[in-house]
């Protein structure tokens, strides 16, 4: 545990280390920073999701009309049959009154019959296009209807997050600003601790100590160390994670406290 006091002994401190105070507030600062880099960063994957599932949409509207105009095209052709084979069997029956021999009358009438057979096939082919296109038809109809709709609102997602995405990069630039008059303030061995630790703790360089532990590593500080802590009058370092610790009242407690200092003929606040 590492301690570090203000010049000119504690009646040159107020009620809050001026380094811890400045410590604290550059982490809040260095987390939003880190949270907006992120977001920021983020950001043009984001626009490539909503302009893919745009494609997408488009693809599959694309894919579905190359069907049902294929479809068409098959049904066309599958009539073609059909009329084709009316034709052939048309031949064949004037052909019936030709034939010379029984034989021949026979054979002729079982290929009338085959070929009225490969009609019936052909027709049971041409009901399913009819029902695939109708299918088709109705997906085609639906994504024309909504295309429009889909291009207005992918273009104002973008836009909108376009939009968001310079809100933060103007906040990150201030507060980077702001970090730099922070860093300033800190004294060189605390800023040196500060640096460090958030180096090594992925960012986080101070924790809020809460019942006796270190919030973040959940270690319990001694009881010297944990009675520093709550004075917030010097900067004490986690003996576990090398965090600067600080000390928060306890909501519950502090609500408790105003409660009872402003209850009539109660002269003394409870203690923190």
């Amino acid at each position: 545990m590492q301690r570090f006091f203000a010049k000119g002994g504690n009646e040159a401190l107020a009620r809050v280390h001026p380094d811890l105070k400045t410590a604290i507030e550059l982490q809040q600062v260095d987390l939003r920073v880190a949270e907006l880099t992120s977001l920021i960063d983020a950001l043009p994957s984001r626009i490539q999701t909503l302009e893919a599932q745009l494609d997408a949409f488009i693809h599959a509207h694309e894919e579905r009309k190359q069907r049902l105009s294929a479809n068409q095209r098959e049904r066309r052709e599958l009539d073609g049959e059909v009329q084709s084979i009316q034709t052939k069997i048309s031949r064949h029956k004037d052909q019936l009154y030709q034939v010379k021999t029984n034989e021949q009358f026979k054979a002729m009438k079982h290929e009338i019959q085959m070929e009225e057979e490969n009609i019936r096939k052909i027709e049971d082919h041409i009901l399913e296009k009819m029902l695939e296109a109708e299918q088709l038809e109705k997906l085609v109809n639906d994504a024309a209807r909504r295309l429009d709709g889909e291009k207005a609102r992918v273009a104002a997602e973008v836009a909108q997050l376009e939009s968001e995405r310079r809100t933060d990069i103007q906040e990150r630039d201030r507060l980077r600003a702001r970090r730099l008059e922070l860093e300033g303030r800190l004294s060189a061995a605390v800023r040196e601790v500060y640096e460090r630790v958030r180096a090594a703790r992925r960012g986080v360089a101070v924790a809020p100590v809460r019942d006796g532990f270190c919030t973040l590593c959940n270690v319990r500080l001694r009881p010297q160390a944990y009675n520093e802590v709550m004075m917030n009058e010097s900067i004490v370092t986690c003996e576990s994670c090398s965090r600067i610790l600080y000390y928060i009242e306890p909501v519950a407690a502090a609500d408790a406290s105003s409660l009872n200092s402003s209850k009539p003929g109660n002269g003394a606040a409870a203690e923190s």
